[in-house]
């Protein structure tokens, strides 16, 4: 199902009302849900999605995925998030999560941004490059 402009457009527009301060507010957007629910029939479902990517995609900026091969510290991860705290002008929590193919090093994504050091990052473009 393809959403009209229309139904774009309100997305949009509820997505703005559900932000405070450049923040998600939890408040704002059981606000917006209930609107959606009792005024909103046609289209609903795919306002529901476009609504629900702006969200995700918006609260994907302020967490930071650690991927590790090893153990890692927390002190690691708050250099981490003083990192990209700074580097985005936003707050940002850092989450471990361990990944069995990394060889060494860290794989760091916030939101679409992805910043890699790791080993088998560096095999693999040595490969692609030959």
């Amino acid at each position: 199902m393809r959403a009209d402009k229309k139904t774009k457009a309100l997305a949009k527009q509820l997505f703005k009302l559900s932000l405070v301060n450049g923040a998600v507010s939890p408040e704002q957007v059981g606000g917006v849900l209930g609107y959606i629910e009792k005024n909103v029939s046609r289209h609903a479902l795919a306002l529901l999605k476009l609504y629900h990517r702006a969200i995700a995609t918006e609260l994907a900026k302020s967490n930071a995925v650690v991927e590790h091969a090893g153990p890692i510290s927390d002190g690691t991860l708050r250099l981490i998030e003083d990192t990209m705290t700074r580097k985005y002008k936003r707050p940002v929590a850092a989450t471990a999560r361990p990944n069995a193919k990394l060889l060494a090093g860290l794989r760091v994504r916030v939101g679409s941004d992805v910043y890699e050091s790791s080993v088998s990052g560096q095999l693999a473009a040595l490969s692609s490059a030959v």
